[in-house]
């Protein structure tokens, strides 16, 4: 018993650290905030001086972004480094330089060209936070690795292999299949997955407590039967079957979110790779309406 126990309540121990990302929202949203309430035009002037400098260096950025892909794609560009520190760096871009661009036009709208330009950026820049979170719920970490939907379903199927350990409970497993499949697998109808997704935490937490009610009966009828083992040996049987329960479950729902997100993240790409060109060209025709009438 205490061996089954082990096997299934190892886990990697997680290392407290800094939330970076939440330190780099605070800041980027504190300085929309000042930079939209703080009456800009009185020290900023789009068309000369700080104000003129700080869109050429933010449009600059967004061009810089445009590195990232061609390194993804270009072998010989490796001497530019790697591509995960790129896609650092082209988050970091797609942040700073809207910003900069925002302080150099004083978050206001102006000329019919340059308000193209604006509403383009912006566009581009939200559909970038959209893909950011995308992209952090497809490669959340569990026990400590990065997952892929080959490494979820091999945890969903290690789950399930350990399950032999309970099955001195009979019907739990059957119990525990049907909360799955009820709470936790995604429905078959795809206009029904996107809500299901939304409130992955509420099912789960759902699909807990019925597992735990499931186990709290098995194990009550067990002791009826007056079986040696059960009377014995409750608290831990209890405390294996949580256990497996509550992984499996987790398990379970990480990789039904991976399905989506994937899918997401695949219709993401179809949307922003646009969006950033027609932000490239309104951009190009802003600076030369700028620079030439």
């Amino acid at each position: 018993m205490n061996a089954a126990a082990g096997r299934i309540s190892t886990s990697g121990a997680k290392v407290p650290r800094l939330r970076w990302p939440i330190l780099w929202t605070v800041v980027v949203t504190a300085l929309l905030y000042s930079g939209s309430h703080a009456h800009l035009e009185r020290y900023i002037t789009p068309q000369r001086g700080v104000g003129y400098w700080l869109g050429i260096v933010g449009g600059s950025m967004m061009l810089l972004l445009l590195v990232y892909s061609a390194r993804k794609r270009v072998a010989w560009l490796r001497w530019l480094g790697s591509i995960p520190a790129w896609f650092q760096f082209h988050m970091v871009l797609g942040v700073v330089g809207p910003v900069l661009v925002l302080f150099h036009c004083n978050f206001r709208f102006g000329a019919a060209n340059s308000n193209v330009a604006l509403i383009c950026m912006l566009l581009v820049a939200g559909s970038g936070v959209v893909g950011r979170y995308i992209y952090t719920r497809l490669h959340a970490r569990m026990d400590g690795h990065e997952d892929t939907l080959e490494q979820l379903k091999a945890v969903g199927d290690r789950l399930r292999t350990q399950a032999t350990s309970l099955s001195f409970l009979p019907g739990l497993l059957d119990g525990v299949d049907r909360v799955e499949k009820r709470w936790i697998e995604p429905p078959s109808a795809l206009v029904m997955r996107f809500p299901h997704l939304l409130v992955g935490g509420p099912r789960l937490a759902i699909a807990r407590w019925m597992v735990r009610r499931e186990i709290k009966s098995a194990v009550a009828h067990a002791r009826l039967r007056g079986s040696p083992l059960i009377v014995q040996h409750a608290e831990g049987i209890a405390a294996v079957a949580n256990n497996y329960s509550r992984r499996r479950l987790e398990a379970g729902r990480r990789m039904a979110e991976y399905q989506m997100y994937a899918r997401l993240f695949s219709l993401w790409h179809v949307l922003h790779i646009p969006l950033f060109f027609m932000l490239l060209i309104a951009g190009i025709v802003h600076v030369i309406a700028i620079n030439v009438y």
